[in-house]
């Protein structure tokens, strides 16, 4: 008799061990020769050599499948220990599985584009209106580099517009006053990374959020760079950003030029970025429109209301 510890550290333990054990239960019926106990990333195992390594490799095909997945199921547990391939419906559009094994992929042409785009190059601009899902399928490629192990970290930023006095009102610490401004960057990782992985990415400074003035010199490697609401920087602000990109990076950049929140007299640095780098090679662009809009159905009229609108005063 022989005693392994197995050690869980890259899946989510509530993933892994499902609701009140329920997985370490019916792993534990499987394998009724061993003597299994399970604490926190820690599994020991008692039992023959044979018996115990067979288990071993099973647990760790088993991990191996929920960090994919971010799931577990009884039918996934039962296929794997019998040495089964786990039946699960073939996607090819899948960039990731996000919380409770939800498929996260390309809905639209476009965002599919933005994929394969950001495959091709280092830089990608992601360019349309609200509601297209260019931050949310950027930071979905982003997580799947960091879960592939291309890429040691992810760093994800946003112009704070309002930097100035109106910043400084706000209660608490430096933290505090701009976490409001970083919170659609926060919704996107919740619905991909686990709670309890998340917390861990951001304590170790694996996923980094931070406004785009915490990038000034920075070089940025190993990495996938996300700058969201681009629109909103200025021409200093996106130069200096662009030339942080390192060594094995990937960078995307997102924005709205029709929703740009600078002073009438600051030129956005999106537009001129745009303009200044058009025929530069190794860099991808995808335009998002109104087809792309893939919130609430109200959203696109929205849109297309207020471009009705634009026209008129224009006419005018």
């Amino acid at each position: 008799m022989i005693e392994r510890i197995i050690i869980i550290d890259s899946a989510d333990p509530v993933s892994f061990y499902g609701v009140n054990n329920s997985n370490m239960q019916l792993i534990r019926n499987l394998f009724p020769k061993l003597r299994v106990a399970a604490r926190g990333s820690v599994i020991k195992v008692i039992g023959e050599d044979s018996e115990t390594a067979e288990f071993e490799r099973k647990i760790k095909e088993l991990e191996e499948y929920a960090v994919h997945h971010n799931a577990l199921t009884e039918e996934v547990i039962l296929d794997i220990v019998k040495g089964d391939a786990p039946k699960e419906l073939k996607r090819d559009d899948v960039i990731i599985y996000g919380i409770n094994g939800k498929p996260i992929s390309g809905r639209t042409p476009n965002q599919q584009r933005l994929v394969e785009e950001f495959t091709r190059n280092d830089l990608t601009f992601a360019l349309g209106p609200a509601g297209t899902g260019k931050t949310y399928v950027a930071i979905a490629l982003a997580v799947r580099a960091l879960k592939n192990r291309e890429v040691r970290k992810i760093i994800l930023s946003r112009p704070a517009v309002e930097a100035g006095e109106k910043l400084g009102f706000l209660p608490g610490d430096m933290k505090d006053k701009i976490d409001p401004y970083l919170q659609p960057l926060y919704d996107a990782l919740e619905d991909m990374i686990p709670a309890a992985k998340l917390r861990e990415y951001m304590e170790s400074k694996v996923i980094q959020i931070a406004p785009l003035a915490f990038m000034r010199g920075r070089t940025l490697s190993d990495a996938v760079i996300v700058l969201d609401e681009a629109q909103n920087t200025t021409t200093h602000q996106i130069k200096m950003f662009l030339t942080r990109l390192g060594m094995n990076a990937k960078m995307i950049i997102t924005g709205d030029v029709t929703q740009i929140d600078l002073p009438r007299s600051t030129a956005s640095g999106l537009v001129q970025a745009l303009r200044i780098l058009r025929d530069v090679p190794g860099i991808g662009r995808v335009e998002f429109g109104k087809k792309d809009i893939v919130r609430h159905a109200l959203v696109q009229r929205i849109v297309e209301a207020y471009e009705r609108a634009a026209e008129a005063e224009t006419k005018e």
